[in-house]
């Protein structure tokens, strides 16, 4: 993709709409839409790095409610012409056909390469990658398993949207959310992935959210990691110029 003149490319994660209540997250959910408003106007491509909810399944005939202004946006700024490419998240694993059908955005269920004015991307959600987090490894493979969907499928959607918000919170095995701070270089397993991508070929930027704290790191002389923080605390996303990757805060927002 060559990146037009004045257009930029915009990365986002980890949102969580709907956590702890969808009563708290409500005010997080408006300047997320307010957001997305104010990139329309020079956005060439959209990326959303997973964990747009907090939970999210896609029955046969049902979605999760809620979360009316978000997608109602992402539908506006689709129709409009902007691509818009979502990596699923570790807490919105089950997604299958929903947003491609009635939103027309692809969707992602592995890290993907792509090339921006002959810059070399990896990007994806973050989640089970790298030589750590084995515990949620084994419980991702339980989550995907067809049977286990079939059966979960079964259940009452009210039933079944209260159980996992229950274990969102409470299992840290599922959530995948340690504690967020910073661990060192050598102890953050992202970064440690990325250089491992390195080995075998040059990649120019790693896109990742899932720890939730903005990072900008230095791989190489010619490569860079960049984490985007999350839409809970940090507000923050990263934008690419078509030269230059970068990490903002979103500020331009009154409550109203």
């Amino acid at each position: 993709m060559n990146i037009p003149k004045g257009k930029k490319i915009y990365f986002a994660s980890d949102n969580h709409l709907g956590a702890p209540t969808k009563e708290t997250s409500y005010p997080r959910e408006k300047k997320f839409v307010a957001w997305l408003d104010d990139i329309k106007q020079d956005a060439a491509a959209i990326f959303l790095l997973g964990d747009l909810f907090d939970f999210w399944f896609e029955y046969k005939t049902v979605v999760p409610k809620g979360f009316t202004r978000t997608l109602g946006k992402l539908a506006e700024l689709s129709d409009s012409g902007i691509p818009i490419y979502y990596f699923v998240g570790n807490h919105d694993l089950w997604m299958h056909g929903y947003f491609e059908e009635e939103l027309n955005i692809e969707v992602f269920h592995k890290p993907k390469e792509f090339i921006f004015n002959d810059k070399i991307f990896f990007i994806g959600h973050g989640d089970g990658l790298g030589p750590y987090d084995k515990g949620y490894k084994r419980m991702k493979k339980v989550f995907t398993n067809p049977i286990f969907k079939w059966c979960f499928r079964w259940l009452h959607p009210d039933l079944g949207v209260k159980i996992a918000q229950h274990l969102s919170v409470k299992n840290k095995l599922i959530s995948g959310d340690d504690d967020a701070t910073f661990l060192g270089e050598d102890k953050e397993w992202l970064v440690q992935y990325s250089k491992s991508k390195l080995e075998d070929k040059h990649r120019d930027f790693f896109v990742f959210g899932h720890r939730h704290l903005p990072m900008e790191i230095k791989l190489n002389d010619n490569s860079s990691y960049l984490n985007l923080g999350d839409w809970i605390q940090y507000y923050t996303y990263g934008v690419f110029d078509g030269e230059k990757l970068t990490l903002k805060k979103f500020e331009n927002f009154k409550e109203g």
